[in-house]
């Protein structure tokens, strides 16, 4: 295998259901993806083509040989290693209303214990602005390079909000992209992959038992453990993402936003409503 045999990478973006779509292709025989996120083009390109090809199957017969790693999206320079390296690949970004995206980027990062619950230090573009949370979002930044460097026919972009009224044809347009040629129609996973309202142990708490994680890691599975988990693991109460933060992050994104309609030729005046934003926090962040 060479790495000119790779035919597609999902780019991004983060918390935009990217891996509903990884599992959803999985499920073709013909389809060849690793299941962990490589970032080779992005933080492990010093690791070199081998270990990049090392982390796929070749032993099957596959027709098509992609992989997902969401920081393909936002880091600097990846859309000129990648044209360098695979200039006929096929590139997805499925994006999602980045008001959205950066809360339910905000809640994975809280449920890890990784931020504090003031949400405002976050994604309050006064506050914030060049942060990660807030800059996940900056798609038309994002995806000029790659506009710049491939043809406009090797990019498919996507958008999370048709996953929710018709997966089915959010998945059939990927197959159509692809050119896969298996007449299986896949059905979309429909179990969320990342579920914010699942049961965890609190962030605190993962703080003080992180030093154990290695010497607990190889009885995760044991029934004593999954019990006791289940005593120590609750659904995680978050900040909610209030009018007047929303209502700046909207006001951040609009410029952004309106570049990116026009890059890509769809209206995203929806995107930025307030009333769509608001519901961010009244739904679970996939």
């Amino acid at each position: 295998m060479q790495i000119e045999d790779i035919n597609f990478l999902i780019i991004g973006a983060t918390k935009s259901a990217t891996t509903w779509l990884q599992q959803s292709l999985q499920q073709d025989a013909t389809v060849c993806m690793p299941d962990p996120e490589l970032h080779y083009f992005s933080r492990n390109y010093d690791k070199g083509d081998e270990w990049y090809l090392s982390q796929f199957d070749s032993t099957g017969d596959h027709r098509l040989i992609g992989e997902k790693s969401n920081s393909y999206m936002d880091t600097p320079g990846v859309a000129a290693r990648i044209r360098q390296a695979i200039p006929g690949v096929l590139l997805i970004a499925q994006l999602r209303n980045p008001v959205d995206r950066a809360y339910s980027d905000y809640c994975m990062l809280f449920r890890r214990g990784e931020v504090g619950r003031d949400v405002a230090q976050y994604l309050d573009p006064r506050r914030a602005a060049g942060g990660r949370f807030l800059n996940g979002g900056l798609y038309h930044q994002q995806l000029q390079p790659y506009l710049d460097l491939f043809p406009a026919q090797q990019l498919q972009v996507l958008l999370y909000e048709n996953i929710r009224s018709d997966p089915q044809r959010q998945l059939d347009a990927v197959r159509s992209f692809l050119k896969l040629q298996s007449e299986l129609r896949i059905p979309p996973v429909t179990k969320k992959v990342k579920d914010k309202t699942d049961p965890i142990v609190s962030p605190g708490l993962r703080q003080i038992l992180k030093p154990l994680k290695p010497v607990l890691a190889p009885f995760r599975n044991n029934f004593v453990m999954q019990g006791l988990r289940s005593v120590i693991a609750h659904e995680t109460k978050y900040s909610p993402l209030e009018p007047d933060l929303c209502a700046r992050m909207i006001e951040f994104y609009a410029p952004e936003a309106e570049r990116l309609g026009k890059l890509i030729k769809q209206d995203l005046s929806g995107w930025l409503s307030q009333v769509s934003a608001m519901k961010a926090q009244l739904r679970p962040a996939s």
